[in-house]
């Protein structure tokens, strides 16, 4: 194993009726005026609201409201929500839906306290480091990104359609509740995004690790992706199925908890650098984007790590074949198969994105390589190469 730091502050509420605990769980870490931050009208429709905000009456929390976060959440309303915080004078912000909106959230708590441009941290991170957050606290809806115990968050510029990122412990919520039952309206094609979101998040770093003896880190991620096609395919066939809503729920936090890819030495993230302009410039679901740059990337680099494919293939995707070549072929068929039939798009066609449309894809992505650091291999010319096998 390879040395590591490993720090979770987020507490975990997790069960079936915990939404009811959320105003007493706000008033315990002193969260007394916060600004509600949600999605569209969808929290509003299946009860959610009414409990939340019932709780929150019932601790004599008071409360502002900021809906409206997209589901690529942009600079433009994520100042505006800035802004009425600072007007509102709260002292934390409550996140209620899923990813995006915790993203909102947490771009909100670093910009509400701080002279600069929050926009700064996101763009130029060598010069801009965040000293200061108002605390997080949230309740998930909407499990695929892993936001909810992490200090991650992403926003797209209005303008360039550029989607840039932060990460840093100040944004780990202070606690997260997760209630299988606010998950049941989850439409399916969101219920298939989110399991391919997740497991993205778990097998990055199990394929680009460092080399070395890793049975805890390997074990782990084999684990949480086999938990998540479980029970998408559970989900799938009853979505009333509390069982199956909570293994999911819980598999895809641990996905992106970082826990996972503790030890494992330096790793990085190709399927999201490829997948952020799509969602960016076209507004493609970023779950539905991962399952085609995924499996696009998996086969480009099969040719440098079979081995590492080829564990997937055998270990996740109950691949026999012992030539490791043909392994990687087969597993990866196999996953793209797996996405494609529990409903997501595993071509750029189906996206309805062009051919011809790739190269400026590829550009915005090569930017995207060189700012994470994922290798400088990824030229404009071989991630034109990469995406035209998810063509």
């Amino acid at each position: 194993m390879h040395p590591f730091e490993y720090c979770n502050p987020t507490k975990i509420i997790f069960g079936e009726g915990q939404i009811k605990v959320a105003g007493e769980q706000l008033a315990a870490i002193g969260m007394t005026n916060v600004l509600l931050v949600y999605g569209k009208s969808s929290i509003k429709k299946n009860g959610v609201y009414d409990a939340v905000t019932a709780s929150m009456q019932t601790a004599n929390i008071q409360w502002s409201e900021w809906g409206g976060v997209s589901p690529n959440p942009l600079r433009s309303h994520t100042q505006a929500g800035i802004d009425l915080a600072r007007e509102k004078k709260v002292n934390g912000i409550f996140a209620v839906g899923g990813g995006s909106v915790i993203d909102a959230a947490k771009a909100i708590a670093l910009g509400v306290p701080t002279d600069e441009d929050f926009w700064n941290f996101y763009i130029n991170p060598a010069q801009f480091t965040p000293s200061k957050a108002l605390p997080v606290a949230t309740v998930l809806t909407l499990p695929a990104t892993g936001s909810e115990m992490n200090g991650g968050t992403v926003i797209t510029d209005d303008v360039s359609r550029e989607k840039h990122a932060v990460i840093n412990p100040l944004l780990n919520p202070c606690f997260s509740i997760l209630d299988p039952k606010t998950t049941v309206t989850v439409p399916p094609t969101y219920v298939a995004y989110s399991a391919s979101d997740a497991i993205s998040h778990t097998i990055e770093s199990y394929l680009t690790r460092a080399d070395g003896f890793l049975p805890v880190q390997d074990g782990y991620a084999e684990g949480v992706v086999k938990a998540i096609m479980k029970s998408t395919e559970r989900i799938l066939e009853d979505p009333f199925d509390m069982e199956a809503r909570g293994s999911m729920m819980w598999a895809a936090t641990l996905a992106w908890n970082f826990l996972g890819s503790s030890g494992v030495g330096p790793w990085t993230t190709p399927a999201h650098m490829l997948e952020h302009p799509m969602s960016g410039l076209y507004n493609v679901p970023h779950g539905a984007g991962l399952a085609i740059t995924g499996p696009a990337w998996m086969s480009w680099e099969s040719r440098r790590r079979t081995d590492r494919i080829a564990a997937f293939a055998r270990n996740i995707m109950g691949i026999v074949e012992e030539d490791d070549a043909t392994a990687c072929k087969e597993g990866i068929e196999a996953f793209r198969a797996w996405l494609s039939k529990i409903g997501n798009p595993v071509s750029l066609r189906e996206c309805n994105i062009q051919r011809e449309q790739i190269h400026e894809l590829a550009r915005h992505s090569e930017i995207l390589a060189r700012a994470w650091g994922v290798g400088g291999e990824y030229t404009t010319r071989v991630i034109t190469e990469i995406l035209e096998l998810g063509y």
